[in-house]
């Protein structure tokens, strides 16, 4: 005899429609808000201390550019500058040291790590690093992991195995920029039409969000890759 499944009350509707929404609007705001106010901030700071250099070397003003354009270009050199300083060796090691300093403050912590996350996986455009979401059972028989494809075992890997051998990356959550690297069978994946971004979505929130997404393809179904050894 099997238990048939208790329905949902309306307080419990209530409770899933306001935390899917909150959310979800978080996660689309948050980039922008945090934004804007770096941005803003920027600007101001720029603006007046562009103040403190002597008209004789406000070059800029010569050229007719007003001040809120030089704090624009001020802003500009800053970012610039403070790119090409955190990826060589001394400012790499400078920006994990604030990082974790910033991530041992309680509850600016979580907010810090979950707008990283956001920035890294907006900016660094993971559709071009994954080429498919599939599912693979993972850790353990009839559990299964969403994972992305990053290509095709070639050489020595693909000559030593029976079947072609695809290379996944297994995210974790919700830091979906961690994971593990596993080489699958490509008949033990199932391929899902649902995109990389939307699948980024899921892993951040832990599942509660879940895009809309087409009927899946049929099960065990191969994709379509090119190897060479």
């Amino acid at each position: 005899m099997t238990a048939t499944p208790r329905k949902r009350t309306l307080w419990q509707h209530i409770k899933y429609f306001l935390r899917v929404n909150l959310i979800a609007g978080f996660l689309f705001l948050a980039p922008i808000v945090v934004t804007v106010f770096i941005l803003r901030t920027l600007l101001k700071w720029a603006d007046s201390a562009w103040k403190w250099i002597p008209d004789s070397m406000r070059v800029l003003e010569y050229l007719g550019i007003p001040e809120t354009g030089t704090g624009i270009i001020l802003v500009f050199i800053i970012l610039v500058f403070t790119g090409l300083l955190v990826r060589n060796y001394v400012g790499k090691i400078i920006a994990r040291t604030i990082e974790k300093i910033i991530l041992k403050l309680p509850g600016i912590n979580r907010f810090y790590s979950a707008t990283n996350q956001l920035f890294i996986s907006v900016f660094k455009s993971p559709a071009k690093e994954f080429k498919q979401v599939v599912l693979i059972e993972y850790p353990r028989h009839r559990l299964y992991a969403l994972a992305f494809v990053t290509g095709i075992a070639v050489g020595e890997i693909q000559r030593k195995t029976e079947e072609e051998v695809l290379n996944v990356f297994v995210p974790t959550t919700p830091n979906p920029t961690s994971g593990f690297y596993l080489m699958v069978p490509q008949e033990d994946t199932i391929k899902l039409d649902i995109s990389v971004e939307d699948a980024f979505k899921i892993l951040i929130s832990g599942g509660i969000l879940n895009p809309e997404s087409p009927e899946l393809r049929p099960r065990k179904k191969s994709i379509t890759t090119t190897s060479s050894d």
